[in-house]
């Protein structure tokens, strides 16, 4: 008994922190939408998706990251399912595409429906618990050891990106600091050589002695 009274509340922080990721959207004809989002290293992503059919209208599908790199692609696209592992934190693209001969103003507009997981939303508990024999007590509590894992990751993360940006802000401090001697030396040795520069000149013009 004890020990489901502890389980409770972490159960309710797993709820707090298991986001939502059904996105629903209208697709016009002859058009491209694109979302975008940040993901970790080492995550597993899965999405499943279905796009409402229109006459004389082939869809496709396209998953990118930053560098360009294919990481999902369907032609004919009407629904599925894709899953993918990250190789480093970087931001994804998702594209769904509409073409049809019939132009714009004569085909409806088609509505998207993207369901997109990743980390612990994205494993399937109830087929690791077949595999490994598990009670639903123990499923709970490695969904609970994953999340866990997956804050911390998170909040270390947060902490490098956070020294990383301290260590850009005294460099650029640094930087500007030597910036401006060298702009004073520059400039009083610039005055210098004007007054030098000057006094010749009106020597040489017997202007003063």
């Amino acid at each position: 008994h004890s020990k489901i009274s502890m389980l409770t509340p972490l159960l309710l922080l797993l709820v707090l922190f298991e986001p939502a990721g059904s996105i629903t959207f209208y697709l016009p004809v002859n058009s491209r939408r694109c979302l975008r989002e940040e993901i970790h290293k080492d995550v597993l992503v899965t999405g499943e998706y279905q796009i409402s059919e229109a006459p004389n209208t082939r869809n496709s599908l396209q998953i990118k990251d930053s560098s360009s790199h294919m990481l999902y692609s369907k032609e004919n696209a009407s629904k599925g399912k894709f899953a993918f592992t990250t190789e480093d934190y970087d931001m994804f693209e998702v594209c769904f595409e509409s073409k049809s001969p019939m132009g714009t103003g004569r085909v409806p507009d088609q509505l998207v429906n993207l369901d997109m997981k990743h980390g612990v939303e994205a494993k399937n508990y109830e087929e690791i618990a077949k595999v490994e024999k598990l009670k639903p007590l123990e499923v709970e509590l490695r969904r609970l050891e994953d999340l866990s894992e997956s804050i911390v990751n998170d909040f270390a993360y947060m902490k490098k990106r956070e020294e990383e940006m301290r260590d850009t802000n005294e460099s650029t401090s640094s930087r500007v600091l030597y910036f401006s001697i060298f702009s004073m030396c520059c400039l009083t040795g610039l005055a210098t050589w004007q007054v030098l520069y000057l006094r010749r000149f009106f020597k040489a013009k017997k202007l003063i002695e």
